[in-house]
């Protein structure tokens, strides 16, 4: 175990006890983590990462442990060293987060954890509080391939249960052979299939809950994949339909309330049309903060980064409230020259070497109106590591029934 800036002082010498500023642990020490430490800072809250890995971005802004997950001792240590634990990530080994949590309060709890990277326990979460997801079967010693596409139908996808994200762990099929070949492939693994969903586009729903039960809900966010991954965020959403506002309410407030949950949740979604109006498919959570909560960080009263610190520290929420309209690019494989970037849009640079598919930095863009804020990523499009669509389909129409390519992407896993 390699340990740096390490424990912080909690006693005076003279043995008078003393009230030291509060230390935030995380699991994972990725962007996600060096942004919820830049949260807390202006808190009075010192972080403590713990990573594997040797140049993790957090360690920039955050003590750092070094250590595997597996490695009983240095958890034990990290946990004596910290007054609360969260994660940035939800493929943390499920007996990690059981073994922490009996040392010091871990938030989310490990049970949302165990739901959260596993694809197969998400889908029946949902399904058992009544709402909609994909068709999908899992395929085990009971469920053949065969039989599993007799029930979602094809075209369909084949994803892994865990261990999954930026479209890794996931092939599209068109046929029982490739269906057959893509097992094969991924021999060893649990999988699943999900029949695809023809949805008109791909919304975020964010929210945050804190210890005493009080609930805020940021606007839902419009995302597009490319390759798989998420590169371009638009918050709020434009032209959501009252009863989908309704349904993200429902599903956000019995999510948290079945889940006992503490902290930041993203629940991706298809807005999909039906005979009665558009509706919400529901396709993964992320128990952590999430990449396409990027705007809040200068686009919301309270920045998803901070509500999520305050949340697992024991402090009250600040409010979701959108400050005009946002936009979210993702740098992917490459960071542009800084002074290209046209004036108003804000950088952040991950400290990440870049590399294909890797995310490297986002870049935000805050609106009075959408007009605007359109003509503002119109101007970054030619950026190294910015992917845009046609900016027409950045803003669809008002209950627009035309679908959108139906790749069941997932940004997260």
């Amino acid at each position: 175990m390699q340990q740096y800036l390490v424990q912080y002082p909690r006693q005076q010498t003279n043995g008078e006890q003393m009230t030291a500023p509060m230390t935030l642990g995380i699991l994972g020490g990725g962007q996600l983590a060096q942004m919820l430490a830049l949260a807390a800072i202006p808190l009075g809250i010192r972080c403590h990462v713990y990573d594997p890995s040797g140049d993790a971005p957090a360690a920039l802004v955050a003590a750092h442990t070094i250590a595997q997950y597996t490695d009983t001792p240095s958890l034990e240590a990290f946990a004596n060293s910290v007054d609360v634990i969260t994660y940035e990530f939800e493929n943390v080994p499920a007996a990690t987060a059981q073994f922490l949590s009996r040392i010091r309060p871990l938030y989310p709890i490990a049970s949302a954890l165990a739901i959260g990277q596993d694809r197969l326990h998400e889908k029946q979460f949902f399904g058992d509080l009544g709402f909609t997801t994909a068709p999908f079967a899992a395929i085990d010693n009971v469920i053949s391939i065969h039989d599993a596409i007799a029930h979602t139908k094809l075209p369909a996808i084949i994803k892994t249960r865990r261990n999954g994200y930026d479209g890794k762990g996931q092939q599209w099929i068109t046929t029982l052979a490739q269906a057959q070949q893509t097992m094969d492939e991924m021999a060893g693994n649990d999988v699943l299939v999900e029949g695809v969903v023809q949805f008109t586009r791909e919304l975020s729903l964010l929210v945050v809950r804190d210890r005493f039960g009080t609930i805020y809900r940021y606007p839902l966010v419009e995302n597009h994949h490319h390759a798989g991954i998420l590169r371009v965020s638009i918050a709020p959403a434009a032209n959501i339909h009252p009863q989908v506002d309704a349904l993200a309410d429902a599903i956000a407030r019995q999510t948290v309330a079945a889940l006992d949950y503490v902290g930041l949740l993203a629940i991706e979604c298809f807005e999909v049309m039906t005979a009665n109006g558009p509706t919400l498919i529901i396709n993964e959570m992320a128990p952590r903060v999430h990449n396409s909560g990027h705007w809040t960080i200068e686009g919301a009263g309270t920045s998803q980064f901070e509500n999520h610190v305050r949340a697992v520290c024991g402090l009250t929420i600040g409010p979701a409230d959108a400050r005009g309209m946002s936009a979210m690019m993702n740098l992917i494989g490459a960071i542009p020259d800084i002074t290209q970037i046209p004036a108003g849009v804000h950088v952040h640079l991950y400290y990440k070497t870049p590399r294909p598919g890797r995310k490297v930095g986002h870049l935000t863009i805050v609106a009075a109106d959408m007009a605007t804020l359109m003509a503002t990523i119109e101007t970054c499009r030619h950026l190294d590591g910015v992917w845009l669509p046609p900016i027409q389909r950045i803003v669809p129409k008002p209950n627009s029934s035309t679908p959108s390519q139906p790749t069941n992407s997932s940004e997260h896993k």
